[in-house]
């Protein structure tokens, strides 16, 4: 991460667009961390003040296209992205199912809390929202709360306190990880006694 920093360091007048343009392809599930280019940038306006509203520009917008992208692979190739044993992998369909009906039964708190869930959650989530056939405007409007929200708080926690806030920002994510795993079991338990 330190060399990736002095890259676009070495680049500031660029950052925005370097950190866009990485988000971009984590839309394509290609490995970049949304959380490490909030880092980066929240780390860089801090050092260099003048580049403050690029820096978290480009970052917030090339999170909620990289959304918007993951959607869209989801709803226009549908089906065809499980012939892609790594898009097979990530969501099953009976995951399809069960995520769909929770986009239906709770809406934008499901992508407001799933925004917070890391481990490749969110990516998940956005495809699915996609293969669901979830509506666009319905997905892009909520998405664009649950970006705001997560990308406004992680970028100011990450502005003022820089890395001292990192291990208790990874340790809420692992305690929120782990209640909305226990929350899905018991969803899961009490549908099983039900049947």
């Amino acid at each position: 991460m330190e060399e990736l920093i002095q890259i676009i360091q070495a680049n500031i007048q660029y950052a925005h667009y370097i950190i866009f343009a990485a988000l971009l392809l984590a839309g394509l599930n290609i490995p970049v961390s949304e959380d490490a280019m909030i880092f980066i940038s929240a780390l860089l306006a801090s050092k260099h003040p003048d580049y403050l509203p690029h820096l978290f520009i480009g970052v917030y917008l090339g999170a909620y296209f990289s959304d918007l992208i993951c959607y869209s692979l989801g709803r226009f190739l549908g089906p065809k992205l499980f012939k892609i044993r790594f898009f097979a992998n990530m969501v099953p369909p009976e995951r399809i199912t069960k995520i769909s009906t929770y986009y239906e039964k709770y809406g934008v708190i499901t992508l407001i809390l799933g925004r917070f869930i890391p481990f490749g959650v969110r990516n998940a989530l956005f495809l699915t929202a996609g293969l669901g056939k979830m509506s666009f405007i319905k997905f892009a409007l909520s998405d664009l709360l649950a970006c705001t929200i997560s990308t406004f708080s992680f970028f100011t926690l990450y502005f003022h306190y820089g890395e001292s806030v990192i291990n208790y920002i990874k340790q809420a994510n692992i305690l929120f990880f782990a209640m909305a795993f226990i929350l899905l079991g018991v969803f899961w338990y009490r549908k099983k006694r039900a049947v």
